[in-house]
């Protein structure tokens, strides 16, 4: 059982961090300041993400559709805002991870935002 208490806290870490990174995307863009809203949306995003990035040659760009989408439905504004959101969400987040490496020396990921 010890083996995934590591597992299981880079996965709260990841998400928190994803989160976070929403949070700012969606408070800059569209004034919503909902943390829960947000690691909510990191969780629906990357399981998105991870059911259609496995397709052949058009995989990745499937999967950042499909993550668009999922911020799409839930935060107010269109396909373009939700764009927005996630470019905000995607520079706060390797912000945040490059504090969080510098500070700690942790190689933690954005659990939510992709590519990062």
């Amino acid at each position: 059982m010890v083996p995934f208490v590591g597992s299981i806290v880079a996965f709260v870490v990841a998400l928190l961090v994803g989160g976070l990174a929403i949070f700012v995307g969606a408070t800059i863009i569209v004034g919503v300041e909902d943390y829960g809203h947000a690691v909510v949306t990191a969780l629906v995003g990357a399981l998105a993400w991870a059911l259609t990035a496995w397709v052949p040659l058009v995989g990745p760009l499937l999967a950042l559709v499909a993550w668009v989408w999922v911020i799409e439905r839930r935060y107010p504004g269109g396909w373009a805002t939700a764009a927005l959101i996630g470019v905000v969400a995607w520079l706060a987040a390797a912000v945040i991870l490059s504090v969080l490496d510098g500070l700690f020396g942790v190689g933690v990921g954005a659990f939510g935002v992709p590519g990062v």
